[in-house]
């Protein structure tokens, strides 16, 4: 890949609100980071040094309301044109107003996904809460982008388990397109077993350094799953750059290695270079 091509899929630019969560003191703990809202020119900085051309800038929204606005994303987005791109997030129990902000956000300024992360509802993927918002990203035709696995923040894990949740999810919407981030530890058993069963459904990287990743899912992006996984960082809780350290070290030939850093998520999120 020629330098900037690199898309980093999960990135978010956290305001005040978003730090002050309580939940967030055990990520602190594990990473030494801090309180202090980083200024976007340091996001920018992060990206350059691991050349990451795109990064995809989530709002986030949970029950206490917004912790990042989609009025936020935007403006950033807006203010660098061609270094981020605009992820969605709703308020789930308001879900008329959420299919609308959805189509909004997608048609007149171009975000380019729709993320909710289930740990921070209490609510699995399959919940009825869910169902309005993956109709609006079908019809939009935008990835409905999740998280997967255990979480780091002081929450219960199990809105992550993959399967029923995740399984009924895509038995319901087979054209839905979800990226599951943060990869799905422990149960990487059953996040592989919906990748070899679902073609819509991918797998982001995001919260580990690629040298800590589960050796099932390495030997699973060298082969037939090379178009099926994508990198991401979770920045500013992960640098792109830390995520990145080890990459020779997978032992990617050149094409998975191209797909991993940018080919799939320029597909998947229907990036223009």
């Amino acid at each position: 890949m020629t330098s900037g091509d690199t898309v980093d899929v999960w990135m978010q630019q956290p305001t005040e609100r978003f730090l002050a969560q309580p939940w967030l003191e055990s990520l602190l703990r594990w990473t030494s980071m801090s309180r202090a809202v980083p200024r976007v020119e340091d996001t920018l900085a992060a990206m350059d040094e691991a050349e990451v051309g795109v990064g995809l800038l989530s709002a986030w929204h949970g029950p206490q309301g917004s912790l990042i606005s989609n009025e936020e994303v935007a403006a950033l987005v807006e203010r660098f044109p061609g270094r981020f791109a605009g992820v969605v997030s709703v308020d789930l129990a308001d879900p008329v107003a959420a299919v609308k902000e959805i189509r909004w956000y997608v048609r007149e300024l171009g975000f380019v996904a729709v993320r909710v992360v289930p740990w921070l509802w209490n609510l699995p993927p399959n919940d009825r809460r869910y169902y309005p918002l993956y109709v609006a990203c079908v019809e939009e035709d935008v990835p409905f982008c999740t998280q997967i696995g255990h979480t780091g923040p002081l929450c219960p894990s199990e809105p992550g388990r993959p399967i029923p949740y995740l399984d009924e999810v895509l038995l319901d919407f087979p054209e839905l397109v979800v990226i599951g981030g943060h990869v799905g530890y422990p149960w990487m058993a059953e996040v592989l077993s919906l990748a070899r069963k679902y073609p819509n459904f991918h797998i982001d990287t995001s919260a580990y350094a690629v040298h800590r990743l589960p050796p099932e899912l390495v030997e699973f992006m060298r082969g037939r799953g090379r178009s099926r996984v994508l990198f991401g960082s979770n920045y500013p809780m992960v640098t792109p750059s830390r995520c990145l350290e080890h990459l020779p070290e997978l032992g990617l030939d050149v094409e998975a290695t191209e797909l991993f850093l940018g080919g799939n998520a320029r597909r998947v999120f229907d990036l223009r270079m």
